[in-house]
């Protein structure tokens, strides 16, 4: 083993560096278009409905879970830039082709559904981005490093709800240009401009970015991944089997940390227009606002993780970010008296036989309801009646939302950040490529059967049972991590090499 030179700990970092950015721009490819997604999918292809929109949310996620493990598996034997400039190079055609889905003349859903799974198809380079960090910092630089990457992908997610507010001052109409048949609008820009993003990152990975490989104490290794070098045997550092137990039980509680946070992120745009009688645009608008002030405070929270985990460890922060969330979904119960106002236009449109006349409908009513339903072009607002919890579930009070907000906004970032950093303490000097793969597949799954599974029991049972669900979930998980409490340990603190 070599100690470090200088030129060795600023090249390092100088990759991680490059490494940060990928994280940060990979969460940029899936926020950006989040809070839009919906009224571009209605004006694109209106046979869409929200369980569709579901499906689409989900598929970036499909995509990902599908991508992890093999550009991690990739990663472990050959060098880490191949899989880091294919996966790249793939999301930035993903994004021109979202760009183009209102093209065709039918199925347009479908497309927008296979721009999105692409998407997150390159997005499976965050297991190599992950393994990279993991094994190229010794176990005092990881906690740290591990933040970073958790907070740079957290200000991804924050500012691509940015970048989309900025981007709907362009209008839904925008401007045309006829010889590349390319609509430049409020939901078009935010896709090229993440493809602009990307095909930066492309150029900074291959003028910047070296590999670099160290043990639990900081020492050089020669990476396995590097070109023209042969698979370095390393040194009984590594001998000592991983902790499957605790590998699996971290797998399950990220899981349900991605899930939370991918159905609570899901259900805003329709919970407040449902309940708040927002309307397309406001509640784009006003959930960019509110998601970015979040991810301003994730990140705030990611800089405080990493003092206060050399004080308490990293098991119990664990631990208090899941009682957190859990506070924050139990917030979000239904339990006043006020039910939410009704969405009238449904009726006129599907279930009101043609002759009734007007004048019995007149008593149940204002004239309001009744100019919105002579007047087509006004967008319907409030509850749908198609939702029949609608007329007897109590409504989420603003102040409730908000609150659950910050909560969610605390506790989310504390867990993620500190279950991938047990993570790679846990797996130790071994290449992480294949495992860290599977944590990202777990997450991934948990984005796509989040949207998908809040869409149905929101849709058909209402936010009551939406919520008590996801709050089971997380009691479930803590009791869960009560069991495996003892086994969350470094794989040096578990064969004696290093003191915890």
């Amino acid at each position: 083993n070599v100690v470090e030179t200088q030129e060795h700990y600023k090249s390092r970092w100088r990759s991680i560096w490059i490494m940060y950015l990928t994280m940060f721009l990979s969460s940029v490819g899936f926020s950006i278009i989040i809070m839009s997604v919906w009224p571009y999918l209605q004006k694109i292809d209106p046979t869409a409905d929200a369980s569709f929109l579901g499906w689409i949310i989900a598929s970036y996620s499909i995509g990902q879970m599908v991508a992890s493990p093999l550009f991690g598996l990739w990663s472990n034997h050959r060098p880490r830039r191949e899989p880091l400039l294919v996966s790249t190079a793939i999301s930035v055609a993903a994004n021109c082709l979202y760009a183009y889905v209102h093209v065709p003349h039918s199925h347009n859903k479908y497309y927008m559904l296979t721009a999105r799974a692409l998407v997150g198809f390159g997005a499976g380079n965050v297991a190599v981005v992950r393994s990279y960090i993991a094994g190229a910092t010794s176990l005092t630089e990881r906690t740290s490093a591990m933040a970073n990457t958790s907070a740079c992908q957290a200000v991804g997610f924050i500012l691509g709800p940015v970048f989309q507010t900025c981007f709907t001052l362009i209008g839904e109409e925008g401007v045309t240009w006829k010889l590349l048949c390319l609509q430049l609008n409020m939901y078009t820009a935010p896709v090229l401009f993440g493809a602009l993003l990307g095909v930066i990152n492309i150029i900074l990975i291959i003028a910047i970015f070296r590999e670099h490989r160290v043990d639990d104490m900081g020492r050089q290794y020669k990476s396995i991944n590097s070109e023209g070098e042969e698979n370095d045997a390393l040194d009984e550092d590594t001998e000592g089997n991983v902790d499957h137990v605790a590998v699996v039980a971290l797998n399950v509680l990220f899981f349900v940390i991605l899930f939370v946070f991918a159905v609570f992120e899901t259900i805003a745009t329709p919970l407040t227009m449902d309940m708040y009688s927002w309307t397309r645009k406001e509640a784009v608008f006003y959930n960019g606002i509110i998601l970015s002030v979040i991810g301003i405070e994730s990140v705030v929270v990611f800089m405080m993780v990493k003092m206060l985990s050399k004080k308490t460890g990293e098991r119990a922060i664990l631990h208090g970010g899941l009682l957190i969330v859990l506070v924050g979904f139990f917030i979000l119960l239904p339990w006043g008296k006020k039910l939410p106002n009704i969405q009238w236009q449904e009726i006129k449109n599907n279930s009101i036989p043609r002759t009734v006349p007007t004048e019995m409908l007149m008593p149940f009513w204002s004239l309001q309801e009744m100019q919105l339903l002579s007047n087509d072009t006004a967008e319907p607002v409030g509850c749908p009646v198609t939702q029949s919890w609608c007329l007897n579930t109590p409504m989420i009070y603003l102040a409730q939302y908000l609150s659950s907000d910050v909560l969610i906004g605390l506790g989310y970032p504390v867990c993620n950040v500190m279950s991938y950093t047990l993570y790679s303490k846990i797996l130790g000097p071994k290449p992480q490529g294949v495992y860290m793969g599977w944590l990202t597949a777990s997450g991934s799954g948990a984005r796509m059967f989040g949207p998908v599974f809040v869409s149905q029991i929101y849709t058909h049972l209402g936010p009551r049972w939406a919520f008590s669900l996801i709050c089971g979930v997380v009691v479930v998980s803590l009791l869960l991590l009560e069991i495996v409490y003892k086994r969350l340990i470094a794989f040096s603190v578990r064969y004696g090499r290093m003191q915890e």
